[in-house]
């Protein structure tokens, strides 16, 4: 009798067609993979960190390794010699890259290990979404294609950066919040709240996601919806603080600017707006210039604001539609299809806002690479007739992401060579013969190799080859140090091993300095200061 209860129960509810396409979805991750490095010549397998230009990696990756070897980094992470006031992780969150955590504590890590984790972590993702969101043909099929040319996934995932974690975390909170709009369950808000309060200990503008999870609580019982919501948001609030105090090292300049803040206080209301007007101002022109370049240039920051913005005015359109559409016949899924429209085309502005007033331009302009990513899965699901929002969408990230992605640098997959994996394996094996690591009241510096960023050379200011550096044995940590800085402290420095631009000025001092010299080759020396 439950045999047959089951089976009925699979059948009228189309599990079995919903099964199938989540399989299939699950699929598209690894196909866009295996399609861009075939039609490159290459193999997933041959993609190869230290051929990589992007130095967050280095950072992600060495301290992920020290963290499933030892717990905490036995050396510092940090900048110029700064380190967490606890353990020693560098500026961002450790929280950021939690799931290659457990991937390394379960299968081990190596120089591979964040693609294939990054890879397996967007499948389960599609494969969720579609079960959870159970959309039509149609709407896989815009999925389809949306996700293809989107091609910053397949570089993302291809790479040692955490982003498609959080492309996943969003991609998942969306699907629980259409699955709960379609019906509506205390498991799913929950689930909600604790995506969204990952998000937000991972990158604070996450945030605006936590929002809509309370939004949600707020309905079911307006009372205790307010009392349980201002106690998540106040509690992920002081635990970010926290986070960031005692474990994130100070960077070289502030991650996020708050002067548009604190002027009010420290100057008067007028000096404060004046602050506030005059930085969106010269902000938004230089935003604007860089959306210019996007278009004419290929600019990959530009490009990102550009695909940001076109995002942005489709849902702001499709938002005014549906509410028209709404008020004349007050359909329950055009409402739940306004509440998600108009909840994330306000944390497209609010983010817009935060950028322009908190952020670098360039190095802030892969936050909003979530944003589109998350986007793209709405903007499939989105009930219109003839789906022109999506192809307009479609063709922009055709132009945007492959006919105008010319820079190398942003959008080139980072292979093997014979030469780079020769002098990476050379400095591993110089590594582990000279470095001895001190387990006395760890972490310390005596487990520090100072990263010097770039020296002058009788040929002209040349950057340190910091890929080498991937070399370094497990839990030591690794302190990015300015010229300028290691000029004014090179006989006072903490750190007791020191990697410096051969032939630089820096490497003529540590030899008149008498430290000892343990390798060279033509791009990096190592030295032990003491």
């Amino acid at each position: 009798m439950k045999k047959e209860q089951f089976t009925d129960w699979w059948k009228q509810d189309k599990r079995y067609l919903t099964l199938v396409k989540a399989v299939l979805m699950a699929l598209l991750p690894v196909v866009c993979c295996l399609v861009r490095t075939a039609a490159e010549g290459r193999s997933i397998g041959q993609v190869y960190l230290p051929s990589s230009e992007w130095n967050d990696e280095l950072f992600y990756f060495k301290q992920v390794e020290s963290i499933v070897k030892y717990g905490f980094p036995r050396g510092y992470f940090g900048f110029n010699e700064s380190h967490a006031l606890q353990l020693s992780f560098a500026a961002w969150s450790p929280v950021l890259v939690f799931p290659w955590i457990l991937w390394g504590l379960v299968f081990g890590w190596n120089l591979l290990s964040p693609v294939i984790c990054n890879i397996v972590l967007l499948t389960i993702t599609m494969f969720v979404f579609v079960w959870l969101v159970k959309p039509t043909w149609k709407q896989l099929g815009i999925l389809t294609v949306l996700f293809s040319l989107y091609t910053l996934f397949t570089r993302y995932m291809l790479s040692g950066m955490p982003e498609v974690i959080c492309f996943g975390m969003l991609i998942l909170f969306y699907g629980l919040a259409f699955s709960y709009l379609n019906k509506e369950t205390k498991g799913k808000l929950t689930a909600m709240f604790i995506v969204s309060v990952l998000l937000t200990l991972m990158r604070p503008y996450m945030l605006l996601f936590l929002l809509l999870a309370c939004f949600f609580r707020i309905r079911r019982s307006r009372k205790s919806g307010w009392i349980v919501s201002a106690s998540v948001v106040a509690v992920t609030g002081v635990v970010y603080v926290l986070i960031k105090h005692y474990l994130g090292a100070e960077y070289f300049t502030p991650l996020f600017y708050t002067d548009w803040i604190t002027t009010f206080f420290t100057d008067g209301i007028g000096a404060g707006f004046r602050n506030f007007f005059g930085t969106l101002h010269w902000k938004g022109l230089e935003f604007y210039r860089h959306c210019v370049s996007g278009m004419k240039n290929g600019l990959a920051s530009g490009a990102f604001f550009d695909g940001y913005l076109l995002l942005l005015a489709i849902l702001l359109v499709q938002s005014f539609l549906d509410f028209r559409a709404y008020r004349r016949e007050k359909q329950t899924g055009l409402r739940n299809q306004l509440i998600i429209e108009v909840h994330f085309a306000f944390s497209l502005i609010a983010m817009l806002f935060a950028h322009l007033l908190m952020y670098k331009m360039v190095e802030g302009s892969k936050h909003f690479l979530t944003f589109i990513a998350a986007g793209i899965f709405i903007v499939s699901m989105l009930q219109t007739r003839y789906y022109k929002k999506a192809v307009l969408l479609g063709a922009a990230f055709l132009y945007l992401y492959s006919y105008k992605a010319v820079e190398p640098y942003d959008y080139q997959v980072p292979y093997v060579t014979e030469d780079r994996e020769e002098q990476v394996e050379y400095w591993r094996q110089i590594f582990a013969e000279n470095l001895v690591m001190n387990t006395d009241q760890v972490p310390n510096y005596d487990n520090v190799v100072i990263w010097t960023f770039g020296d002058d050379t009788p040929e002209g200011n040349r950057n340190l080859k910091w890929q080498l550096l991937y070399g370094a044995p497990e839990g030591f940590g690794i302190s990015c140090c300015e010229r300028e800085y290691l000029l004014e402290h090179l006989t006072g420095l903490q750190s007791r091993y020191l990697a410096t631009v051969s032939g630089g000025e820096i490497d003529g001092q540590c030899r008149e300095q008498g430290y000892e010299e343990l390798g060279r080759d033509a791009d990096m020396v190592l030295y032990r200061r003491y």
